[in-house]
């Protein structure tokens, strides 16, 4: 049975995030070197200028001016299938039920560092510190749960290092973070679409409008945040060096536009205007001038959205077990459970959507345009990695990492169908002549199926509407880089 729509509907489940390398979004590109022993060792590990961000402690123990650049390429994709979802009103979406997103992103890097004097050295650096992208058919079932996802994070960085023995240095990086965000999704209005043509019925004459199966919601925004960064490196035994940091966490306030297209126009906005017929309050009006059900084309709210990239903290060794041959190991936690919530809020002085998204029916708190329970849970990875010394200028590497899903089971969800994952990568570098090195380095992601039971909330975490999104999932990645160094 056909029930009232309503702009809520249209627009009450809005976001996530997206497939990224490493766990959540958080990227680990920022070094070609470290990459080939699968971030193994990083930061302990004295490679090259890439250290401004990995550890800046770690830039005493390097000699003279050099610079680090270079270029990741990451393939990923997520084949879903056995999709079955249904609307606000508890009717099936018609829609395709298995397929493939990829993408194919680049993300690149440059870092410089120098000293100043014997004990105090510095650099400087862009890196991307997260970063994510999806987008999915438009004809599949799960339109309204997620359709567009991309976020991203550019950094610049300046860093410092002490040395306060021959055997330890401590070090401070200050960043400067710009991120921007744009999430989509086709919109529920409560089995408009659905009901098709069947509508005529209930207004006993041809009123259907098409339009309202093309209702798309969008919501975009930037923001700047400041950041740092803490180190310590040392040389506790001979062979052996030993590295931790620690990377604050972020909070942005991302400001733009909520958009949405042809909502549906309800008898109660229009009641007295003679350009609309009025069936119900709460039925869409029917439009004079076509005849059909009346959509608004487009409305507009300004918003924000919050967003907290989580502390992180690292510790790494490297020892030399001969003159060739050494093995790096790390342990990573990440602070996820920062991340509870995403709550799309107004910010406009003449409100539009919120004014029905927030009635109690519905978000249930004032000025409220989206809200999505996320609590994440902090997350570990591991990573353990081997490097020999095959020729005076080259050598090769190898690891083997574990990234632990931040997300349970009841909060996986259409835009983040993520498990745990297992890396394996390899990589050389090359000494080219005095001045220039190479390294390149392949990796390859492994992660089990999964499945998700998606459903909508209001800002009160209880569950509203009968929309629901089921489907399984699967995933794959691999990364390419290329990173070349300069030593002066």
């Amino acid at each position: 049975m056909f029930k009232p729509s309503s702009i809520a509907v249209a627009i009450a489940c809005l976001l996530h995030t997206g497939l990224a390398h490493a766990e959540g979004y958080k990227l680990y590109e920022q070094s070609v070197s470290s990459m080939g022993n699968a971030y193994a060792g990083r930061g302990a590990q004295i490679s090259d200028a890439s250290l401004v961000y990995s550890n800046p402690a770690a830039l005493s123990q390097l000699k003279g001016p050099q610079w680090s650049g270079g270029l990741n390429i990451i393939d990923a994709d997520t084949q879903y299938r056995d999709v079955a979802a249904a609307n606000a009103n508890g009717t099936s979406v018609i829609g395709r039920s298995s397929g493939k997103n990829s993408l194919i992103e680049a993300v690149p890097f440059a870092f410089f560092a120098d000293e100043l004097n014997n004990d105090i050295h510095y650099g400087f650096g862009f890196y991307v510190p997260f970063g994510l992208s999806s987008d999915y058919d438009n004809d599949w079932a799960g339109r309204y749960f997620a359709d567009e996802t991309a976020i991203q994070v550019l950094a610049l960085q300046g860093s410092v290092s002490y040395e306060l023995t021959p055997q330890w240095s401590v070090g401070l990086g200050l960043n400067l973070n710009h991120a921007e965000g744009t999430l989509s999704k086709y919109k529920d209005h409560n089995g408009l679409c659905e009901t098709g043509s069947k509508i005529n019925a209930i207004y006993q004459r041809d009123v259907y409008n098409a339009a309202y199966c093309d209702s798309h919601y969008e919501v975009s925004g930037d923001d700047v945040a400041a950041g740092y960064s803490l180190g310590l490196h040392g040389q506790p035994l001979s062979g052996l060096k030993v590295a931790i940091v620690y990377h604050s966490e972020l909070k942005f306030q991302l400001r733009g536009d909520s958009v949405i297209t042809n909502t549906p126009i309800t008898g109660a906005n229009v009641a007295g205007s003679p350009n609309f017929i009025v069936v119900a309050p709460q039925l869409p009006a029917i439009d004079k001038a076509t005849g059909k059900l009346a959509a608004q084309p487009k409305l507009v709210e300004a918003s924000r959205l919050a967003l907290t990239t989580p502390a992180n903290m690292i510790l790494s060794l490297d020892q030399q077990l001969t003159t060739d041959w050494s093995w790096q190991a790390s342990v990573n936690w990440t602070g996820w459970s920062a991340f509870k919530n995403i709550e799309i809020v107004s910010d406009d002085a003449n409100p539009s959507l919120s004014l029905s998204t927030s009635q109690p029916q519905n978000l249930a708190k004032p000025g409220y345009i989206g809200y999505i329970p996320e609590y994440w849970r902090d997350s570990w990875s591991t990573a353990l990695g081997l490097t020999w010394q095959y020729q005076p200028d080259l050598s090769l590497k190898t690891g083997v990492a574990f990234d632990e899903n931040p997300i349970s089971q009841s909060h996986k969800t259409a835009r983040v169908p993520t498990a745990d994952r297992l890396w394996w990568t390899i990589g050389a570098n090359w000494t080219i002549d005095s001045h220039w090195t190479l390294d390149l380095a392949y990796g390859y992601m492994w992660m089990s199926a999964l499945t998700i039971d998606e459903h909508e909330f209001n800002a009160n975490d209880q569950r509203i509407y009968k929309s629901q999104l089921q489907a399984s999932f699967k995933n794959h990645a691999q990364v390419l880089g290329m990173q070349l160094n300069y030593r002066y």
